[in-house]
């Protein structure tokens, strides 16, 4: 990841308030109905999940976990299962699985038919199965995203898939990384460009306040500047890294260095970014078993008032 640090945005001149009496977009975002839930990224324990993915469910189970979010998708199988069998082994824990996450490229657009090939059509059917609410596209590939007309033609595409999950009652998302605040085309940032061409009522964005401070973003001044748009986010907390790949690694809720206010930002999703979804990620450990850590962020987010 590029891990240039920039300042970008501007606060928006309006709070949530009146950007939703104002705009037909956010007024149509806010008729839609999300479950408000906690949940943990699987990732988190991505190591774990490989090994012994029933005996980790078991444990997210028993601390209390209710929601997982999916990052292994292969084959048309999760973590090795089926889509209905994974359903199923969830349903026996007691665990929903609002969403997940799977890269759209290259391989899932059909220039020649203009449509989906059947592998991103697998994707969301396998979703519907699953009881998603949102299709995530974590990231995108450096060859669209290094053209501004690839780029806007993907996002096109972005709004199609929208179209395609709202026919089973979800939606497509996207996640964030670093280089969208930190990449520009014709001097605009990427994340600008995505969110100013995609259509708000069919494509989500789950916000990772923790990735995009690598790239240099701020995360309360995205949520001001485009309120209402992130019906997901990543919940993380940031300290400075110690592998040395990027300037942040994720820790313990609450046991960050000062980089963000997780708490804050939290909170400001509530109330201003139209988050229904917390999701808990994180991907360093600073020594710790990480599935000691999501006991942990379980019992932070509990705290907070989010359960």
């Amino acid at each position: 990841m590029n891990t240039s640090r920039r300042s970008f945005l501007r606060n928006s001149a309006f709070g949530l308030g009146a950007m939703a009496f104002a705009s037909p977009v956010l007024q149509s975002l806010a008729a839609v109905k999300y479950k408000k839930l906690v949940g943990v990224q699987l990732y988190s324990v991505r190591d774990e999940m490989r090994k012994d993915p029933q005996g980790t469910l078991n444990a997210l189970a028993e601390m209390g976990y209710k929601y997982v979010e999916h990052a292994n998708y292969i084959n048309r199988k999760f973590y090795g299962w089926e889509a209905k069998e994974f359903k199923k082994r969830l349903d026996d824990l007691g665990i929903k699985m609002p969403s997940g996450h799977t890269v759209m490229g290259k391989a899932h657009w059909d220039n020649a038919k203009n449509d989906f090939t059947d592998l991103w059509k697998y994707t969301v059917e396998d979703a519907a199965i699953m009881g998603q609410e949102l299709v995530i596209s974590p990231s995108i590939d450096m060859g669209i995203r290094k053209d501004k007309n690839l780029l806007l033609k993907y996002m096109e595409i972005f709004n199609k898939s929208g179209e395609l999950c709202q026919k089973s009652g979800m939606r497509f998302g996207y996640h964030n990384h670093d280089f969208e605040f930190s990449e520009k085309l014709d001097g605009e940032l990427l994340y600008d460009i995505m969110l100013n061409n995609t259509d708000p009522t069919l494509v989500a964005q789950q916000l990772d306040i923790g990735n995009m401070i690598n790239g240099g973003g701020v995360p309360s001044e995205v949520m001001k500047k485009f309120p209402g748009r992130f019906v997901s986010m990543h919940v993380k907390d940031e300290v400075p890294s110690a592998a040395g790949h990027e300037k942040f690694e994720s820790t313990v809720l609450g046991k960050g260095s000062g980089q963000i206010d997780v708490k804050a930002l939290v909170k400001l999703g509530d109330k201003e970014g139209g988050t229904k979804h917390f999701i808990i990620e994180q991907e360093s450990y600073q020594g710790l078993k990480p599935l000691d850590c999501m006991k942990e962020n379980i019992g932070i987010m509990r705290g907070w008032g989010y359960k």
